[in-house]
């Protein structure tokens, strides 16, 4: 039996496998991080960051630097036929609460997102080995034998898990023989970074609101000098994605020749799909990402997924590999998946509205909302109104006993599950153990509800458990009369 080179192969370089290594990095995993392509991804494909995806960026320490480079999405300027034009926002700008510090999409190109991504990564002692390729692998109840092309070298390697984390052609999903159902959406597009004259970088561009075939749409990339820019285009032929060519697409669209692009950084032509795999795991083998799901870009939801799969999915292994039962691996298909399908009916119908000229975005893009209310690591122990297990856990400000301001968030950041008794005698809770932060609130306690916000948005009463997920979501929500039932999901997650 070959030796172990590491307990987890990452397969894939872009958000998401590069989410899932900071993730595992942080919590001592062993692990190694292939890319086939030569080189980072350089385009601008993704550019929307949701809120609740910032807000895991908070916890995996580069909110900050993505909020540097980054800018909330600018006016829409809508240009008539007549020369006239209206300007909108199709954000509606609401400001931060202390449930929800994060309130609007953040704009940043995919290829400064995945930049800021690997810094964190090398910070952690990581880098992604670029050039090398999976070409083969099998797996058993011990482990998966892979088989990686590396400079024109094949060498095998022994690892317990393998993540394909590699794309909407994913190889590693296509090995597995895993269906890719779903359907094309009759929408062929054009998306290109470019260098370009004639319109002002405070306004996101629209042209032709509401005729399909000559919409156009050119948004500034904060961070960079550059635009990006969308279009479909006819289902058939070659597109010119040449600096000459888009410069003529712009023209014919708009009617003015003073927009003119001088240089292309990077473009695409697509057949905009919407398709879910079967399947998020077969044995020891998992897809994330786009591995997983595609749909249109319509609402920005795609990076955002896949960041949030790799958030699911990294606890998770990292507590199985420490000797949590396997069936908590069963949770990520369980809990993903309809997160997933979820999110490809909601691209899809902005896809729709789009096609009519709307681009309004609500509360509904921002990701706030999704939950695991129905997964079976949701404890539920009576009914209850508000929050629920399940349910994301807000944050709140909160004051140290020793007086300093404290967000929950804070308390919450790391791989350590958190346990928080609302008035409560700490020693009536389970014993202290690795990976669990106990906090107690209360006149006693070491951290003081000043605000009150805590309660209000956490709904307990003297007495209650609230036990949150290294992910964020609530675990539990129990009385000091269920400790017990508390005391079984510890053992069943791993914190026995």
């Amino acid at each position: 039996m070959a030796t172990f080179k590491a307990d987890v192969l990452i397969c894939g370089a872009g958000a998401a496998g590069l989410s899932l290594a900071i993730d595992l990095a942080r919590r001592g995993v062993s692990f190694l991080h292939i890319e086939k392509r030569e080189g980072p991804f350089h385009g601008s494909r993704g550019k929307g960051i949701q809120p609740r995806s910032q807000e895991v960026f908070e916890d995996l320490g580069i909110i900050d630097r993505l909020a540097a480079i980054g800018t909330a999405y600018p006016v829409l300027r809508e240009y008539q036929t007549d020369g006239t034009f209206t300007d909108t926002r199709v954000i509606a700008d609401q400001g931060p609460t202390p449930a929800e510090p994060y309130h609007t999409p953040l704009m940043v190109a995919q290829y400064l997102t995945e930049g800021v991504l690997r810094e964190r990564l090398a910070e952690l002692g990581h880098v992604p080995q670029f050039g090398c390729e999976l070409i083969g692998f099998e797996q058993d109840d011990e482990g998966v034998s892979v088989r990686v092309v590396s400079q024109g070298q094949v060498r095998g390697l022994r690892v317990r898990y393998l993540i394909g984390t590699d794309g909407g052609r994913s190889d590693v999903r296509n090995a597995l023989n895993i269906g890719f159902p779903g359907k094309t959406l009759g929408v062929r597009a054009v998306v290109a970074d470019v260098s370009l004259r004639g319109l002002e970088r405070d306004l996101w561009h629209s042209f032709n609101k509401g005729l399909m075939p000559k919409m156009l749409a050119i948004c500034p990339l904060a961070g960079t000098d550059l635009f990006q820019l969308q279009a479909p285009i006819p289902l058939d032929g070659d597109a010119d994605l040449s600096a000459k060519g888009l410069s003529h697409m712009i023209a014919e669209r708009t009617g003015r020749d003073d927009i003119v692009v001088d240089s292309v950084s990077w473009a695409s032509a697509y057949s905009m799909n919407a398709r879910l795999a079967e399947h998020y795991r077969v044995g020891r083998v998992f897809l994330a990402g786009d591995a997983a799901h595609i749909h249109p870009p319509t609402g920005g939801q795609g990076l955002n997924t896949s960041v949030q799969d790799a958030y699911n999915l990294g606890w998770k292994l990292a507590a199985v590999l420490k000797g949590a039962p396997l069936s908590l691996l069963d949770t990520y298909e369980e809990e993903r998946k309809p997160v997933a399908a979820h999110m490809l009916g909601l691209s899809s119908k902005l896809l729709d509205a789009a096609k009519q000229g709307s681009m309004q975005r609500g509360r509904e893009v921002q990701q706030l909302d999704l939950g695991y209310a129905q997964s079976s690591l949701a404890l539920a122990t009576g009914a209850r109104t508000g929050l629920r297990a399940g349910d994301r856990a807000p944050d709140a400000p909160v004051r140290g006993a020793a007086g300093q301001v404290v967000r929950l968030f804070q308390l919450f950041q790391g791989p350590h599950w958190t346990l928080i008794g609302y008035e409560v005698e700490r020693d009536t809770v389970v014993a202290p153990r690795a990976d669990l932060h106990i906090h107690i609130v209360g006149e006693h306690g070491d951290i003081i509800d000043d605000s009150g916000y805590l309660r209000a948005h956490y709904g307990v009463d003297a007495g209650d458990w609230v036990l949150v997920r290294p992910d964020g979501y609530v675990g539990a929500i129990v009385s000091s009369a269920h400790i017990s039932v508390l005391s079984a999901y510890l053992q069943r997650v791993g914190l026995g």
